[in-house]
């Protein structure tokens, strides 16, 4: 862990509404801006619900798909020209894409002339988010992660000209969601605060970020897979996605992010279910060198840490607890297959550079044979 004394920057949208109701608020900010060609970005389900947003003039891509890759974000942003701000409207998936669009939209450039850190040219069009799931945070953040289709590997873009003008994140857009995405989508928000807390350069300021979103994980994740309506579980899950963003930016994921990336880009399993399933045998992997910050995250969650053992016996039955199945062979994954992408995941260096413990190709390999 870095000490406080090492300097960090933090980013944030300059405007950020969070509550119930809060949705209503963005046709204001859209007038105000004096925008007139809104484009949003939307799976077909939040296309469907376009008037929860009351806008005129507006034009949906509603083809955004899990796990976008490269061709999707090619037809997303010849269906936006001619706008003057994107709209994501969905999980990280449509947000990531509006992200990308809004900075190659009316650009003389490519994606490869923007992908990896800091390439992006400033955005000649507003960009507001609005997450309807409590998961990934992108809401809040400057990363859009693409795949590749010809390598199935992701590739991340990070620039502060993807930072949104307006993040409106309200817990009501996520009462209708169902309980197994609910699941799946809250293990990645507790992911990405774990992964953070854990770092080699996590940062006291983050940390504490980190810990709100651990805990609210904890207290509420359980009550909104149970109960769909309840409010007050959302909006706990809403802030603890939110805090996971705001993990992201300075400090990033580690190990779990690397070795659930394969899982999604090779067999298209859901981003977070791939997260859960790769959640307590990297926070077990992780707990010998990290053992202090693994007893919190465990009394966080509900369970008592300690052995190996019991951080992976723990982990995995928190995961359960939510009615995820917890084996790989589950989801249709070959068995075949688990050491091409544990040559896949070892090499996202910009992650795995991170951990605590330094994983080798059998390492990951062994941990999704455990998980299978």
């Amino acid at each position: 862990m870095l000490p406080l004394t090492s300097p960090i920057e933090m980013q944030f949208p300059p405007i950020v509404r969070f509550g119930d109701g809060t949705i209503k608020t963005l046709k204001d900010w859209v007038a105000q801006k004096g925008y007139k060609a809104p484009f949003v970005l939307a799976d077909a389900a939040n296309a469907g619900r376009l008037d929860l947003l009351d806008l005129e003039n507006v034009t949906c891509f509603s083809d955004v798909v899990p796990e976008p890759d490269i061709p999707n974000l090619y037809k997303a942003i010849e269906a936006a020209k001619g706008c003057d701000v994107v709209i994501g409207f969905g999980g990280g998936s449509a947000m990531d894409l509006a992200k990308l669009v809004a900075v190659l939209i009316a650009q003389d450039c490519s994606f490869d002339d923007i992908s990896g850190p800091h390439r992006a040219l400033p955005r000649k069009v507003g960009l507001a988010q609005l997450p309807t799931t409590a998961g990934t945070g992108s809401e809040v953040g400057t990363r859009a992660l693409m795949t590749n289709p010809e390598t199935l590997s992701k590739v991340a873009t990070e620039s502060v000209h993807m930072l949104a003008d307006l993040a409106i994140i309200d817990p009501a857009l996520t009462m209708t969601v169902p309980a197994r995405v609910t699941a799946a989508t809250g293990v990645d928000a507790m992911a990405h605060c774990v992964e953070a807390f854990t770092s080699k350069r996590s940062h006291p300021i983050i940390d504490n970020y980190a810990m709100m979103g651990i805990e609210l994980v904890g207290r509420f994740l359980k009550r909104a897979v149970e109960d769909g309506s309840d409010a007050e579980a959302r909006t706990g899950l809403a802030l603890a996605a939110f805090y996971g963003g705001v993990c992201l930016g300075p400090v990033n994921t580690t190990s779990g992010h690397a070795v659930s990336y394969p899982l999604g880009t090779r067999h298209k399993l859901p981003h977070g279910i791939a997260n859960a399933l790769v959640f307590p045998h990297t926070l077990a992997a992780n707990a010998a060198v990290v053992p202090e910050k693994t007893d919190k995250v465990c009394q966080a969650l509900g369970f008592e840490g300690g052995s190996n053992e019991a951080v992976l016996a723990g982990a995995k039955a928190f995961c359960e607890s939510l009615g995820l199945d917890m084996q790989l062979r589950a989801y249709g994954v070959p068995e075949d297959d688990l050491a091409a992408m544990a040559e896949e995941s070892h090499a996202i260096r910009r992650l795995l550079d991170w951990n605590p413990v330094d994983l080798s190709v059998a390492d990951i390999e062994a941990i999704y044979r455990a998980a299978y």
